[in-house]
């Protein structure tokens, strides 16, 4: 009798974190709303630029949209010519102008605070699902999970706003030091190689290591507070999350200084790549992003030489 009441036991206790998982779409819902605004003002962004400019200039891969605007198919010389007449004296939606005033910096920094919902908040869904069901496990009732998970969620983009406050100061300094162009690319190779080298040596760190590893194994700081499950009991974890998410990413995340910052084929292909990354845990891959970075910094090092050689 104590034997089967025991099983009994057990089996109504693993099934209540299964039974507290029907409120995790709900935070899948909230996670997408998101993330697809901002994608939404990104594309924006860049449909509101195509139709004027040659985005050719804006970064490797965005060539192919000139073929919805008057650059299609002319020569670089003549697409040069045009774009004296055409780029951003006036900004385009969202896109800074020249001057770097106030406005053009709140611009900026709500590019990059867009480009943490679409490129870095996919990446936290397995960290938000994983903390769903440790919270689950602890709570009885679905509304303290989503809750919780919610200001988690919260508390993660904060640490990334943060990171969007300081690339807009970087960006601010690049473009008064004539590195960036106005249409928000690597002015020279020096920025882009620069860029490339140090995003690529990072990949190798022992920091990228074990800040990679707690994104593939969360370890819960708060989840077993003292206090009890509350709102500032998420948003702390989320911090910490966020916090080891960061130390994971930001190179990779940085690598959009040398491809252009409005380059959204490589917003695309950044975000899933750390997507990838964080999500399967993996000894190839860190090092494989790592050494392509640095082997396509050292040709355009030796494209460099090259052409000085030649003059």
């Amino acid at each position: 009798m104590t034997s089967l009441t025991r099983t009994s036991s057990n089996q109504a206790g693993s099934t209540k974190p299964e039974q507290n998982m029907r409120g995790w779409p709900l935070v899948l819902v909230l996670v997408s709303i998101l993330a697809a605004a901002g994608w939404a003002y990104l594309i924006a962004m860049v449909a509101d630029m195509v139709p004027v400019m040659d985005m050719s200039e804006a970064g490797p891969g965005m060539v192919i949209l000139n073929s919805f605007n008057q650059f299609a198919g002319l020569p670089a010389e003549a697409r040069a010519a045009l774009a004296v007449l055409c780029l951003p004296t006036s900004a385009t939606f969202g896109m800074p102008g020249a001057d770097m005033t106030t406005v053009d910096l709140l611009k900026i920094f709500l590019m990059w605070a867009m480009m943490a919902l679409a490129m870095m908040l996919p990446t936290a869904v397995p960290m938000l699902r994983a903390y769903y069901t440790e919270i689950s496990a602890q709570s009885g009732n679905t509304a303290t999970p989503v809750l919780l998970v919610v200001t988690a969620m919260f508390g993660y983009l904060a640490v990334w706003l943060g990171y969007a406050v300081a690339a807009t100061a970087a960006q601010w300094a690049l473009s008064r030091a004539g590195a960036m162009t106005d249409m928000m690319a690597p002015a020279s190779m020096a920025l882009t190689t620069s860029v490339l080298f140090a995003a690529g040596l990072y990949q190798f760190t022992p920091s990228k290591k074990a800040c990679l590893r707690r994104c593939w194994y969360p370890r819960w700081v708060f989840a077993s507070d003292d206090a009890g499950p509350g709102a500032m009991s998420g948003l702390r974890e989320g911090l910490v999350q966020g916090w080891v998410c960061l130390g994971c990413c930001w190179a990779v995340m940085t690598v959009m200084f040398a491809v252009g910052l409005m380059n959204i084929v490589w917003i695309a292909l950044l975000g899933a790549l750390m997507a990838i990354e964080k999500t399967f845990p993996s000894r190839i891959l860190p090092p494989a992003i790592g050494a392509v970075l640095l082997v396509w910094a050292g040709i355009l090092v030796s494209l460099i030489l090259l052409g000085n050689a030649a003059t």
